[in-house]
């Protein structure tokens, strides 16, 4: 009997996935994506169940090809009839730059004591890969030439140890009951190599508990006009990361949010991997928006000139709710105003630097709201050179020009969901907070060289504060994270002299 148990179960499961393949096959075609399946006939059977797998994450494919076109009409007409306006300062807006000592040590003190009760986490969003970088490897492991050679990924680490030990020595708490644990969000090109990365430099040092992986989503690309799903191969579509906003839905998916309540998790620092001068879990911005009970919070820096290419964080005056416009949505006009209180100053200056905080308990409220509707998570295009499989032809081609459309979400989209008196934004200097790595050595900005350069002249003005020394105006010195968190406790080098590529 048992042979016979077994053959029949194993028929009964071939009939199973030839019942899925059909109605795969019957939902495409009737989307008009036939040609998805002119190879199939030719593919093995493990190819065709590993396609069939790819094409079931897509529920309803004419329902996403109509929320392309969507995007292709939204992007192709800026928001013109909408009226931007600052956000208001009596509300929601301070300024590290502008604040008293007083209330940034009160934010501060809050912070800290909060994370010496555990209560914060911290989410890396490294789904990114270095290949504007010339790297194939996930951005976090990029070196950009300090002296320490240290990865973006180790520098970061190492701050939330010295951030536990803060914490530890200011509420008199053991540093093994100090928890602030790491939640990083991987994609699939990158999660393997970020995994075998951290595991063979054990953590840096962090618990392996308090080191969380999980991915972020994937959306197929398209055609330039959004009607046809492209091929990789043939028994693949592309793919690509369905960009920041896709956090939510994956925070959901991975049950991540389960693991916040599990820890007693209440309060949620959230980044981008490739800022290299990033404060991780800062107490100075955690405090600010525990103290005002904030459901989310962002950080800024003044934008700086009016052509720089930033998002702004501003006001809907239509439905009085934060939001995010991009460059290219703010007219010349709007962005060359000056601010009527200091001419110095624009109008429009508040630059995004995805740098978020967030309410866990508001997250957990919101977040099925939000990953059920386009109404809060839009999809974006992105016209791109996207390698595919020519299913004329036959060939696999890699494009000169932008061929195709890559579909994306954006982390700020929900942000007018969010009450405005319950809602944050802090004014950071930029030169304390953030140098991006986004371009190729040698490019000029936002690069290797840039970010080495900010990095080093930042720990280099900390020492010259308490009192060092440098042997020439053009010296620069490394500091390590495991030295100072934000240029604390170095009274040591007072009087001391430095060279140019020390490390502390």
């Amino acid at each position: 009997m048992l042979p016979f148990v077994r053959r029949k179960s194993y028929i009964e499961l071939l009939v199973i996935i030839n019942m899925t393949e059909s109605f795969l096959k019957y939902k495409y075609e009737k989307a008009g994506q036939g040609h998805l399946f002119k190879y199939w006939d030719t593919l093995s059977e493990d190819e065709r169940q590993s396609f069939a797998s790819q094409l079931s994450t897509i529920q309803d494919p004419a329902a996403f090809l109509s929320d392309v076109q969507e995007a292709i009409k939204y992007s192709s007409s800026l928001a013109e009839s909408k009226i931007y306006k600052p956000l208001p300062t009596s509300i929601c807006c301070s300024s590290t730059i502008d604040e008293s000592k007083k209330t940034l040590s009160i934010w501060h003190h809050e912070g800290l004591k909060l994370i010496s009760q555990s209560k914060v986490g911290i989410i890396l969003m490294a789904g990114g890969q270095g290949t504007r970088l010339g790297s194939s490897a996930p951005k976090g492991m990029y070196n950009v030439g300090l002296p320490s050679g240290k990865s973006l990924f180790q520098l970061q680490c190492e701050r939330i140890l010295k951030l536990r030990q803060l914490a530890s020595e200011e509420f008199s708490v053991p540093s093994h009951n100090v928890h602030l644990p790491l939640y990083i969000m991987t994609s699939k090109p990158t999660r393997a190599a970020t995994e075998m990365f951290f595991t063979k430099h054990h953590n840096f040092g962090l618990e392996p508990n308090d080191v969380i992986f999980f991915n972020q989503g994937i959306l197929p690309a398209v055609s330039m006009d959004g009607k046809q799903f492209l091929l990789g191969s043939k028994n693949s579509i592309v793919e690509s990361p369905d960009g920041n906003g896709g956090l939510y839905k994956a925070l959901h998916d991975n049950k991540i949010l389960d693991d916040f309540h599990k820890r007693s998790i209440e309060h949620i620092h959230a980044y981008c991997v490739d800022n290299i001068l990033v404060k991780v879990a800062d107490p100075v911005f955690i405090g600010y928006s525990a103290i005002n009970k904030y459901d989310i919070a962002t950080k800024v820096v003044r934008k700086q000139d009016p052509s720089e290419k930033v998002g702004l964080i501003v006001l809907d005056a239509n439905t009085n709710a934060p939001c995010v416009i991009e460059y290219s949505e703010i007219s010349k006009e709007l962005s060359e105003m000056k601010d009527p209180q200091d001419p110095n100053l624009l109008m429009f200056r508040a630059a995004n630097i995805v740098n978020h905080y967030y309410n866990v308990k508001f997250l957990s409220e919101m977040i099925p709201k939000w990953i059920s509707s386009r109404k809060y998570l839009p999809y974006h295009i992105a016209k791109k050179k996207i390698k595919y499989f020519d299913y004329v032809t036959g060939v696999t081609k890699n494009p000169e020009t932008p061929n195709g459309v890559k579909m994306e979400q954006f982390i700020f989209d929900v942000f007018p969901s969010v009450k405005l008196s319950r809602f944050g934004c802090l004014e950071v200097q930029r030169s304390d907070e953030f140098s991006p790595l986004k371009n190729a050595p040698g490019s000029g900005s936002s690069c290797p060289e840039t970010c080495r350069l900010e990095f080093l002249k930042r720990s280099t003005n900390w020492l010259l504060k308490w009192g060092a020394q440098v042997d020439h105006k053009d010296t620069l010195v490394e500091v390590d994270p495991s030295t100072s968190y934000d240029g604390e406790g170095l009274q040591f080098v007072k009087g001391k002299l430095y060279h140019d590529g020390d490390i502390l």
